[in-house]
């Protein structure tokens, strides 16, 4: 067993106290950043190379970082510099850039281009339809002038459909030639158009074959292609953002014994703020006045509400339950807490974003070998032809089509989108477009307690222990108060059909428990010290009627369903299972004993879940992280892949790379198996995407393979690629 104690500050103290140093050293260049810039039009490995290696050529910027899910860059600069000469830069070298409006990057404008894609895809594929309709006529024995009218139609129909659907790759290609560099939608659109122009040149000269059909069918697969690509990141939101979504906007300030409501960025060290029951706390502060409980199971993992009162520190984000508070602020705005959070999660966000797929890889080789070949093939056939320009054109063209990175570009997304509908139907869904890749690798697993391997709600463990009218006090007093653990022992005193007790006077002690009368003598239900009863190592309520002994109701944690299957699964994989909780080390060593998982960690706050995470991953471990809170953001974000529970905080949501949208964990364990399947799967269809340019390439050089040809080869290439991802259903 190996129990990691929490260190520094008891319960009630900031968690932010041990978060700010690693902060601090995580966030790095990002917590420093002056500059942000949104980059619109970057969406590959390549283009995170190119931006940050080009910035970090200017003099003055210290480090940059892209963001691709959210494309932009976060950057670190000497107070002169300004966002406009950073922007020329990257203009320079194709990349449009402009300052950060995060109006601009909201889910509307993602799902925008969600959208013009899809509208792209829907034309290029009827003007495909009608073509091919058209060229079949053509093939079937049309000769001289009705062949001449069939082709004419074709070109009437394919120019404005490949002008409109080719956009995408028309304009990322003309950027990268401003910038001298040859992107993948350089060779793409030079095919593109080479198929368009023989096609229109044949046409006007009453040639026997066009290739409309051609050029509108590389259209239609390669918008496919780049739609699968945009969906597998589209779904992911900055879990950073959702943090900063927690923030109080205003809070409420005394001041010469008035009160009074100010923004919280004017809140400033020294001020004094009223926290209202219900309220969340707006600043990081000390209590100066009041008693309450607070929840702060967001920051922490802690499962119960932690006792408040004079000098006790409290943090940004965190939840005042019953009594109301005056607290002196010690930070405020970006220096909170929660701010300190959301930077180790956007730090970890980048980091975990800068993981370059195995496609993403082979298209570095892919634009310069493709343009030689071509242009060699031009240059040969000019030769041996006698200067045939019509002729070694047309083998150029073809030679560009067939090596189209169609097949090579579907062979991920249509695995990942094959996988992500069979382990929907499953209960998970798959957000991130490199998941599967990643889960395929995984050799440790790290599972946080509260509300993930359990159902985050307390159950009363002991009630049949206590004499029936003891049961009726305590139902009683339980019911009185909204106190997570008085809720539950209500609740199972209603399941066995006990009735309250005539419990008159009943009042509650904010931070303490409940008091009443009952038949003349004083009960209280409440914290071990209040009641005068011996604070025990699990979660309990103490219960004294007048002056008998007291006694104490114990709770347990639920057990979410399918939790011990899902550990129990893992470790027969070979796998090593980690649990690693904020929560009390009784409760953490209890849970831990019920599902036999040697390895566990109790009393960690987000910072030290963000630092073993970072930790196993230098020792060379591929971890998964599966956890559902705010203190868990920052380790899912900077894990190798995450999960977290449907139930979870939208923040850790965001920050993983799938969500389990039942309460079952069982799917859990399923999906690293179906993993490993995708990861086969991927293999094979780069072993097919490869071999058939091994075949397909010579074909073309040597001129037995038409434009027309090379882009029905190419077409069969992608259908083949996409039944063999759909194996896997």
């Amino acid at each position: 067993m190996t129990v990691a104690p929490a260190s520094g500050p008891s319960a009630s103290a900031c968690p932010a106290c041990l978060a700010a140093p690693a902060a601090e050293s995580l966030a790095g260049d990002l917590k420093g950043a002056r500059l942000t810039l949104s980059l619109p039009t970057a969406h590959c490995a390549v283009c995170i190379t190119d931006v940050e290696r080009e910035l970090a050529r200017h003099s003055g910027v210290r480090a940059a970082r892209v963001n691709l899910t959210l494309r932009r860059v976060a950057i670190e600069a000497d107070a002169g510099i300004e966002a406009a000469d950073l922007i020329a830069r990257l203009k320079a070298i194709g990349y449009e850039a402009h300052e950060l409006d995060p109006g601009l990057l909201t889910s509307t404008e993602a799902d925008r281009r969600g959208r013009d894609i899809l509208m792209r895809i829907g034309v290029a594929g009827f003007a495909m339809m009608n073509i091919m309709l058209l060229s079949i006529a053509v093939w079937s024995g049309a000769e001289a002038a009705t062949r001449d009218l069939f082709h004419w139609i074709s070109a009437a129909i394919a120019l404005p459909t490949v002008a409109f659907a080719g956009q995408p790759f028309f304009a990322s290609a003309w950027n990268s030639l401003k910038a001298r560099r040859l992107g993948m939608d350089v060779p793409i659109s030079l095919a593109i158009i080479l198929a368009s122009s023989i096609s229109v040149y044949e046409t006007m000269h009453s040639g026997h074959h066009a290739y409309f059909d051609a050029a509108v069918m590389l259209t239609f697969f390669l918008l496919v292609g780049r739609y699968l690509d945009y969906r597998t990141r589209a779904v992911a939101r900055s879990a950073a953002e959702e943090l900063a979504a927690l923030e109080v906007p205003r809070a409420t300030v005394l001041r010469d014994g008035a009160e009074v409501v100010v923004p919280v960025g004017d809140l400033v060290p020294g001020d004094l703020i009223r926290a209202r029951p219900g309220g969340r706390i707006p600043a990081d502060g000390v209590v100066v006045e009041g008693t309450s409980e607070i929840d702060r199971s967001l920051l922490t993992g802690e499962s119960l509400p932690v006792y408040a009162g004079p000098e006790t520190v409290l943090s940004a984000g965190e939840v005042n339950l019953t009594g109301p508070l005056t607290l002196r602020v010690t930070a405020a705005g970006q220096d909170s807490s929660l701010h300190r959070m959301a930077d180790l999660v956007a730090t970890a966000e980048s980091a975990r974003n800068r993981y370059t797929s195995l496609a993403e890889r082979a298209a570095r080789l892919y634009s310069p070998g493709v343009h030689l070949l071509a242009f060699g093939s031009f240059l040969t056939w000019l030769y041996l032809s006698g200067g045939d320009v019509r002729l070694a054109v047309n083998i150029a063209a073809a030679v560009l089509i067939i090596t189209c990175p169609c097949a090579l570009g579907l062979a991920v997304p249509a695995v990942v989108t094959a996988a992500s509908g069979k382990l929907f139907r499953a209960g998970l869904l798959v957000k991130d477009g490199t998941a599967l890749e990643r889960l395929a690798e995984v050799d440790t697993v790290i599972f946080d307690k509260t509300g993930t391997l359990t159902m985050g709600t307390p159950e009363a463990a002991n009630l049949h222990d206590l004499p029936a009218d003891d049961l009726a006090v305590a139902a009683a007093l339980a019911g009185a108060s909204s106190h997570p653990l008085a809720v539950a022992l209500a609740e199972a005193a209603r399941g066995l059909g006990i009735m309250p007790a005539a419990v008159t006077d009943l009042r509650e002690v904010p931070g303490y428990g409940i008091e009443g009368q009952w038949q003349r003598q004083p009960v209280r239900l409440g914290r071990a010290d209040w009641i005068g009863a011996a604070p025990g190592e699990v979660t309990a309520t103490h219960l004294r009627i007048g002056t008998a002994v007291p006694r104490s109701i114990t709770f347990a944690d639920r057990l979410r369903p399918g939790a011990a299957e899902a550990v129990a699964a893992f470790q027969r994989q070979g796998l090593a299972v980690h649990l690693l909780s904020g929560d009390v080390p009784g409760a953490v060593g209890a849970l831990a004993g019920r599902l036999e998982i040697a390895n566990w960690h109790a009393g960690a706050l987000p910072a030290e879940k963000a630092a073993l995470v970072a930790d196993l991953t230098a020792q060379g471990r591929k971890v998964l992280m599966v956890g559902d809170g705010l203190n868990d953001t920052a380790a899912l974000a900077g894990a190798h892949v995450s999960i977290s529970p449907a139930s979870a905080l939208d923040a850790a949501r965001t920050a993983s790379d799938i969500v389990l949208l039942g309460q079952d964990l069982a799917p859990v364990a399923e999906a690293v198996r179906m993993a490993a399947k995708a990861r086969r799967r991927i293999k094979e269809n780069f072993a097919i995407s490869f071999g058939y340019n091994v075949v397909a390439v010579p074909l073309a050089l040597v001129g037995l393979a038409t434009p027309l040809a090379a882009a029905l080869a190419m077409s069969i290439s992608s259908i083949t690629v996409s039944l063999n991802s759909l194996r896997l259903k």
